[in-house]
């Protein structure tokens, strides 16, 4: 064991700990514009590409020549699977998860922890299949950086909804300034 003996705790998990952000009193509220924040842009960005797509024209000197890619519904696929995904993982109690409350069913427990991991699940399939639409529609097109474009937006949607979803559950996991701890 690398760690001095004053320094071991058995609960301990990871090697090194986690950094410790103090936000004071608004952690909670912080958190949850952040995930926002987070989820506007992701769906932002994608939209834009979006709307790029749908208006683009083809060169002046060639007006014969359509634009080579659009912004299909096959794109549309993994951001719709992260939104599942999302939602799926936000709405379940974390109560449940952790077992507390005396929920008094141990099958509970284990079926809201199969619901985050299918939620789970669901967002690292959409971040797959942005990755794979990238590659396979964009890059291995050979198309220019206007068009690849698109596929970058698409896989950048799927991290930033990940992200929200990861900021939302941790915001959500705090407790807020009109919790009390009442213990003697």
């Amino acid at each position: 064991m690398s760690l001095p003996r004053s320094n071991y705790d058995p609960r301990r998990v990871c090697l090194n700990p986690f950094p410790n952000v103090n936000l004071g009193k608004h952690r909670r509220t912080v958190g949850i514009y952040l995930a926002g924040a987070l989820f506007a842009l992701a769906n932002w960005t994608f939209l834009d590409a979006a709307i790029l797509s749908a208006h683009a024209h083809p060169p002046y000197d060639e007006p014969q020549i359509p634009p080579p890619v659009h912004v299909t519904f096959v794109d549309w696929i993994p951001g719709i699977c992260s939104l599942l995904g999302m939602l799926v993982v936000n709405m379940i109690d974390k109560d449940r998860i952790r077992g507390d409350e005396g929920f008094g069913d141990s099958r509970a427990v284990w079926r809201a922890r199969l619901f985050l991991f299918i939620g789970f699940a669901l967002m690292a399939g959409g971040l797959a299949g942005s990755v794979t639409v990238l590659v396979l529609k964009y890059i291995l097109g050979g198309y220019t950086e206007q068009y690849t474009y698109y596929g970058y937006a698409n896989v950048s949607q799927n991290v930033a909804m990940m992200l929200s979803a990861v900021f939302l559950w941790i915001a959500q996991s705090a407790s807020s300034e009109y919790d009390y701890n009442l213990t003697l």
